[in-house]
C-alpha cells in the first residue's frame, strides 16, 4: 500500500526535487506550499499526477487534512532559506521556522506521522570548530541580519526535541549544508547560483570578501536521498548533517564557473556582508556510519548540470 506523505514548501527548491522523488517511488503526495518563495512551475509536471495534491497554505497556521486520511510522514521544508529572501521579512521567516514547525508537530501528534525537519547548517553560525560536527554548539549572533533564519531555525530544533520527549513524536532533523541545482530560482540569491547565471549572463562575478571564505557544496540529489535516509532510519530528535564534506574558497568555485560556462565575466570584489561565515564543512561521519549515507556527485559534474538547468531558466 502507498504511504501518504505531506511534503510543506514542496514547490520549493528542495521540496519539489523531494516530491518528485516521493512519487517516483510510489507515494501518494500532499505539498503544502503559500508560494512565498515555491513556484508552480517547480511542480507544474507533477500536477495531473492523480498522487499528487497540492495545498496553497501558509503554515504559520494550523494546518488541517482530511480527517479520514492516514498520513505516514511530514516532510518540513517550508521556510526562505537565502538570505535575500529570509531577510526581505525578517519577522515572517522567524515566524515560519517556530510557528510553522510547531503546527507541523501539531499535526505528526494527531496522525501519528512520522516528521523530518530540515534545520540548516547556519544553526552553527560563524562557527569557531571546523568542521562541523552535529556535537557542536555554534556561534550565533541572535541580533543581526542573519538571526531571523539562525535562531529560528535553532527555536524549531528545541520544538523537535521537546516534542519527542513530551509527547512521542517521531520527529528527526537535517542540518542541511550548502545545496544547488535544478528548481533554484535564478533570483535564489545564494553563491552558486549567483555565479552560474553571472556567467552565462556575462556580467561582473561577485565575490565577497576576499573570496578565501569556504563552503562545502552538495548536488540536490545527494541531499534529497539523505533525507530520505534519515526519514526511513534515522534516530529521534537527533541531528544529522547532511552536505559534501568538499571545501572551496569562493574564488575556487568562481573559476570552476567561469571553466565550465566558457564565460568572459570578470571578478569584482565586494564588501562582506556582516555575521557571514568564514568557513562551513560538514563532518558527517554520523550520517555515513549510520545510514550508509554519503554524496556521489562531485562539484564540477554538479556545476556541469547546474549550468545546463540555469542556460535554459534564463532563456
Amino acid at each position: 500500500m502507498s504511504s501518504n506523505v505531506v511534503v510543506t514548501g514542496g514547490a520549493g527548491f528542495l521540496g519539489s526535487n523531494l516530491c518528485q522523488k516521493l512519487l517516483d517511488e510510489g507515494s501518494n503526495v500532499i505539498c503544502i506550499d503559500n508560494f512565498y518563495t515555491g513556484r508552480e512551475s517547480n511542480i507544474s509536471n507533477l500536477l495531473d499526477n492523480d498522487r499528487f495534491e497540492l495545498i496553497n497554505h501558509d503554515i504559520r497556521d494550523e494546518i488541517e487534512l482530511d480527517s479520514s486520511l492516514k498520513i505516514d510522514e511530514i516532510y518540513n521544508l517550508a521556510c526562505p532559506a537565502s538570505p535575500p529572501h529570509y531577510q526581505q521579512d525578517p519577522v515572517y521567516t522567524f515566524e515560519t521556522s517556530v510557528l510553522g514547525v510547531r503546527n507541523v508537530l501539531q499535526l505528526a501528534r494527531k496522525t501519528s506521522a512520522k516528521v523530518l525537519h530540515a534545520s540548516t547548517s547556519e544553526i552553527y553560525g560563524d562557527p569557531l570548530v571546523h568542521p562541523q560536527p552535529e556535537s557542536y554548539w555554534g556561534n550565533v549572533n541572535p541580533m543581526g541580519i542573519r538571526s531571523c533564519y539562525d535562531e529560528g531555525k535553532r527555536a524549531a530544533e528545541t520544538m523537535i526535541f521537546d516534542y519527542s520527549q513530551q509527547y512521542g513524536v517521531a520527529a528527526k532533523l537535517v542540518r542541511i549544508f550548502n545545496t544547488y541545482g535544478p528548481k533554484m530560482r535564478s533570483d535564489d540569491g545564494r553563491v552558486v547560483s549567483n555565479f552560474i547565471v553571472q556567467a552565462l549572463k556575462g556580467e561582473d562575478i561577485t565575490v565577497y570578501g576576499d573570496g578565501k571564505q569556504t563552503r562545502s557544496f552538495c548536488y540536490v540529489d545527494d541531499l534529497i536521498d539523505g533525507i530520505i535516509s534519515v526519514m526511513n532510519a534515522g534516530k529521534v530528535a537527533t541531528p544529522y548533517n547532511l552536505g559534501n564534506p568538499n571545501e572551496f574558497t569562493m574564488i575556487e568555485l568562481a573559476e570552476k564557473v567561469l571553466q565550465l560556462t566558457s564565460s568572459n565575466s570578470k571578478l569584482v570584489m565586494k564588501p562582506l556582508p556582516k555575521d557571514d561565515p568564514k568557513q562551513r564543512q560538514p563532518a558527517i561521519e554520523k550520517i555515513k556510519n549510520e545510514l550508509s549515507w554519503s554524496p556521489k556527485v562531485q562539484l564540477e559534474d554538479g556545476l556541469r548540470m547546474a549550468i545546463s538547468y540555469f542556460a535554459t531558466e534564463i532563456s
